[in-house]
């Protein structure tokens, strides 16, 4: 093999594993109960809710 060969194929496998490492911590459940990207600390009490 070539060095742009193998060099293709590192950036490949180095790729895999970000992104592999995205899915894995989007679907890790977090020990705190929060659901992973919600804004737990966000004050809702001044938001009125719509009336239908």
């Amino acid at each position: 093999m070539d060095i742009q060969t193998i060099l293709v194929f590192l950036l490949f496998a180095v790729a895999l594993v970000y992104v592999g490492r995205l899915v894995f911590k989007s679907l890790q459940v977090k020990k705190d109960g929060c659901g992973g990207n919600c804004k737990c600390g966000v004050d809702f009490s001044d938001i009125k809710p719509v009336k239908k």
